[in-house]
């Protein structure tokens, strides 16, 4: 991974029960407790305003009065701000969609790829296609999107696959990315190029249809 890139990184704040960042962070007590807070602002803030506009016209200077902050506080943490967007889509994203374990890969695939559309149709899981854009004029950009939201998200739901394969649902000869792109591919193909709709039933046809060459012969 470019070094740049490495250096970038940030540590997430751990996201809260409810779900819901704090709207506003107090410059005072000092302290590692206070840290955190500030940067649970700061996404909140980066979210807010993500809602209203696209990530281009949001600047740093807006994220920090929204969020009670200094800008210095948020270069502290972040090299520009779609850095902290991506923080800001990775902590959403954390709360909003899951990866169930209900005993049965079909259903697992299914309802994890609907609750990934639902979020990707949302003004904050909407980013998906400004990170894509960003990477094709940023190297070190994209290399920390592969690192910190793809390769993440695939080991996550590979444990679908796995469970699947001993359970003698799924194939064990057809190699697992592979099988992702098959599950994954159609969904990003019409987010991107928004030809064709996105929905539940949508969600369910496909991942049906990829069962079809993935499911293990009895």
């Amino acid at each position: 991974m470019p070094k740049k890139a490495a250096a970038a990184r940030a540590p997430l704040p751990r996201p809260p029960i409810s779900g819901e960042w704090p709207a506003k962070v107090e410059t005072r007590p000092r302290g590692r407790q206070r840290s955190l807070e500030a940067e649970a602002a700061i996404l909140a803030a980066t979210i807010e305003l993500l809602k209203k506009k696209p990530l281009r016209d949001v600047t740093a200077e807006a994220i920090a009065q929204r969020a009670g902050v200094s800008k210095a506080t948020i270069y502290k943490w972040w090299p520009n701000k779609s850095m902290v967007a991506l923080d800001a889509f990775l902590s959403r994203m954390a709360v909003t969609v899951s990866t169930p374990d209900t005993g049965s890969a079909l259903k697992d695939f299914t309802q994890q790829l609907q609750a990934v559309i639902r979020f990707y149709q949302s003004p904050v899981g909407g980013l998906i296609r400004h990170f894509l854009a960003e990477g094709q004029s940023d190297p070190d950009f994209l290399a920390l999107f592969d690192e910190r939201f793809l390769r993440a998200r695939r080991d996550t739901v590979r444990g679908v696959i796995e469970r699947g394969i001993k359970r003698g649902e799924l194939r064990d000869d057809v190699d697992p990315e592979i099988m992702l792109d098959l599950l994954y591919g159609p969904m990003y193909f019409r987010l991107l190029a928004g030809h064709a709709p996105l929905d539940d039933a949508q969600a369910e046809t496909m991942v049906a249809v990829a069962f079809r060459g993935l499911q293990k012969k009895r």
